[in-house]
């Protein structure tokens, strides 16, 4: 009828200018076609389930088997569900929203016999696949469903993730561990027996994670090896400098006695503290640093042995340079007192910049690690639900 024609061609339409959004975070982007999309639901959820099945599959296809044009050789396909390309865009509200009119979408497959959970496994999105936490005892259910090859939901983390959906995360070493939280997120939802089961080719879930990640693996050692280098050097620097400067006492010292001229002076107090912090966290730089480039990278090291190492690394390198900075400034002050007091000033301001500027250039790289690392649980399980209030 005209009618249905009609709601067909709003319902893509909104759904259309859904995709265009990004609808998770900001609540006013594409409002109106939210609104629309409320409305048709609602029509939709009055209609028989062969009508909504209708509609929200979309139009066919045929697609030839073989090289024949012959329509036996063909088979009937539905490319543009609009259901699996929301999953494949990452559209958690439009998701949302229509499982809440119509939950029976949590069981349609596509051609392939994958479900929406399995889709969002496939490409790594996240917060569709955390909708699965939320839907009750079907849970138990489609965590039973293998698609058309055989393959179990696992078998979907096997598979490596697209490039595009790891931009966010920086660098190889830390995709490698997004990959192992998504497996072991997983794996922690299914029974032990869905986790040993073989697909259509003969492999086990971890066999062929471990086949398809051994270029990640590889990257991932590269990377950390790079980047533990770099870094070991300038603690290396940073240690020799304050291992030189604790003997070189500002203000110089007694000749008889040996003891310093302006012991008692605060900024002298300081300088001495901070120099020996500055010693002790650069050496523990370069001691983490250096167990980073003798590690084994085995698969699971990524996880949480590297990352781990990384950030401590990392941190202990900024307290270096922040504690170095802090005692080559106190010096100035010991030598000026007294007299010229803008000069201490003026050097504490400046020396203030490098660790400005490694604070900036390094920030991105340790909130990844930390959050990658100590706060994944709330990746796959977000803190309130978001699917029934």
């Amino acid at each position: 009828m005209w009618y249905d024609g009609l709601l067909r061609c709003c319902f893509f339409l909104s759904v259309s200018a859904l995709f265009h959004v990004n609808l998770w975070p900001r609540e006013k982007d594409g409002e109106l076609a939210l609104q629309l999309l409320k409305l048709i639901c609602e029509k939709l959820s009055k209609m028989s389930k062969t009508d909504i099945d209708d509609i929200i599959r979309g139009p066919s296809i045929w697609v030839e088997k073989e090289y024949e044009s012959d329509t036996k050789n063909k088979i009937k396909t539905y490319p543009f569900r609009v259901l699996f390309h929301a999953t494949k865009m990452g559209n958690t509200r439009f998701i949302i929203e229509l499982i809440r009119i119509y939950p029976d979408v949590t069981w349609k497959v596509d051609d392939k016999g994958k479900t929406i959970f399995h889709l969002a496994i496939k490409r790594r999105q996240e917060k569709i696949y955390s909708l699965l936490h939320e839907i009750g005892a079907m849970k138990d259910l489609i965590i039973r469903i293998k698609d058309k090859k055989g393959n179990y939901m696992l078998h979907m983390v096997a598979k490596s993730a697209k490039h595009i959906r790891f931009q966010s995360v920086s660098g190889v070493a830390l995709q490698m561990q997004r990959e192992l939280l998504w497996f072991k997120e997983v794996e922690n939802t299914i029974t032990l027996q869905y986790s040993h089961k073989k697909n259509a080719d003969g492999e086990t879930p971890r066999d062929w994670f471990t086949k398809k990640h051994v270029d990640l693996v590889t990257k991932g050692e590269i990377w950390m090896k790079d980047t533990a280098s770099q870094c070991m050097v300038v603690a290396t620097l940073i240690a020799t400098i304050a291992f030189a400067a604790a003997f070189t006492l500002p203000g110089g010292y007694n000749q008889n006695t040996g003891i310093p001229f302006f012991r008692t002076e605060p900024a002298f107090i300081i300088f001495v503290i901070s120099d020996a912090v500055s010693l002790i966290s650069s050496s523990t730089s370069v001691l983490i640093f250096l167990s980073i480039l003798t590690s084994r990278y085995a698969e699971h090291d990524f996880l949480t042995s590297l990352p781990n190492k990384l950030l401590t690394g990392l941190a202990t390198l900024f307290l270096s340079i922040l504690t170095m900075m802090v005692a080559f400034s106190a010096s100035f002050f010991v030598l000026y007192n007294k007299q010229l007091q803008w000069v201490p000033i003026t050097i504490t301001g400046l020396a203030g910049m490098p660790v400005i500027i490694f604070a900036i250039l390094q920030f991105r790289l340790l909130r990844d690690v930390f959050v990658s690392t100590y706060r994944s649980k709330y990746l796959f399980k977000p803190k309130k639900r978001v699917l029934y209030y």
